[in-house]
Order: C-alpha cells, then structure tokens, then sequence
C-alpha cells in the first residue's frame, strides 16, 4: 500500500461528532473540527446529561465529554492535545485528517515531530521533503537531530539541487512521484508504543496538503516500514 493509499485509507473513515442539546455549539464545534476527519451534527435528548456531544462511528459509540468546557479551551492549531477535556474523543481520533494545509501549518505540525524525537534522543526519524532544495532550506535543523545521541535520521527528496555535504543523517534521493508529491515525518518513539508519531500529506494542489496526523503505532510502522523497503540510502560512495 503507498503513501496515497493509506492517506485515502483514513479519509475513508470519517466519524461523527452528535452535539446533545447544544444547538448553540454545533457551529463552534464545527469550526474547530473543521481540518479534521469528523462529521459534527446536532441531536436531541430527553434525558440523562444535558449539553454533551458523542462520538462514534457508523452505529459504534466511541467517546463522550461535555461540551462547555471544551469550548473553554483554544482552537486546535496543532497536533499537540494532551490535556482535557478533548482527550476522551482525541483519543479515538488518532488518525486526524486534514485538509488545505498550506506550508506554514504544515511546517508547524512537521515541528511537533521532530520535537518529539529530539526530547527522546534516539531511534528513528524519517522525513520526506519533496526536494532536495528545500532539504537544503532545514539543513542546520536536520543535522543538529542527526547528531541527537542516539537518534538516526533519514532525509529523503527528489534530487533537483545538490545533495547536502553533511555526515549526520542518511539522505535518500529519489526520484518517485511518492516522494515528489508527499510531505512526511515519521518517528519511531525508540520503540516505545507511547512515543510514536507520523505526519503524513501530499501535495494535491499546489502549495495545499491533504493528509494526517498519528498517534496510533501501527499507523506509523507501517509508514516507517513502507519507507525502509521502498528506499534505499546513499552509501559512502554516493551509489545506492
């Protein structure tokens, strides 16, 4: 399965968010949740709570909290949500999908990433660029995480520009429509469940990215997998 297919494979799994008795919320919400892979819909009920919303998909329930305080917190700018209230229903949305994501946001949540993997200090990080011209643009970034300790680093792009000169992470140039098209960085969290993270978009019009977020391991094993047997790297000689 390519990078494409599996960004359609999580498109294809939209779930909805029922916001209870709180027709005054259902706009916010649908704002907030707007780059995201959730229907929000109003519904009705007699009793039990009053202003709550649910979350499931097709007929299974997923999650519920209440609503106030969730509008208490600040729009979702990022990938960054650890806290409550939103955890009961981000924790079932650990393949958030976004779209019309242009470069700034995407560097942004990029940024999240690779964060992650320089506060850990080992394992894996991928990262695709779509060229090596705009490799060249994180250069410094990449080599200070490619000298993090423990942590290997893998940079991969179209080769329109030449290949930075540099020892401190493995550079992949590819010349795919996979690698021109898509924009990636994923980190294996050292092997530890809890610590992994992906991002993973392409480019469908210019300037404008289509794709997902992750938290969930096997998403991003499976994406790290795909790039480990798909690319080979350059070796000491500059030959694959």
């Amino acid at each position: 399965m390519s990078l494409t297919e599996l960004i359609a494979g999580v498109e294809a799994e939209e779930k909805t968010l029922t916001v209870y008795d709180a027709d005054d919320a259902v706009e916010e919400l649908r704002e907030r949740f707007a780059d995201r892979n959730v229907a929000v819909e109003a519904g009705r009920t007699t009793k039990g709570p009053e202003r709550f919303l649910v979350l499931g998909h097709g007929e299974e329930f997923l999650a519920a909290t209440g609503i106030d305080a969730l509008l208490e917190r600040p729009d979702l700018e990022s990938p960054g949500f650890e806290d409550d209230p939103y955890r009961p229903v981000l924790d079932h949305l650990d393949e958030t999908l976004f779209t019309s994501y242009g470069r700034r946001k995407m560097l942004a949540a990029s940024q999240e990433m690779e964060d992650r993997a320089w506060r850990i200090g080992k394992g894996q990080l991928h990262a695709g660029f779509q060229r090596m011209s705009t490799l060249a643009t994180r250069l410094e970034s990449y080599v200070a995480l490619g000298e993090r300790d423990s942590l290997t680093v893998h940079a991969y792009a179209v080769p329109d520009a030449a290949i930075p000169e540099q020892d401190a992470f493995v550079v992949h140039p590819e010349e795919t429509d996979e690698i021109a098209e898509s924009w990636f960085v994923a980190y294996d969290g050292a092997g530890v469940d809890e610590n992994k993270c992906a991002l993973l978009a392409e480019e469908r019009e210019p300037g404008s990215f289509y794709g997902f977020w992750t938290y969930d391991p096997d998403t991003v094993d499976y994406i790290i997998g795909h790039l480990s047997s798909t690319y080979l790297p350059l070796d000491a000689n500059g030959d694959q």
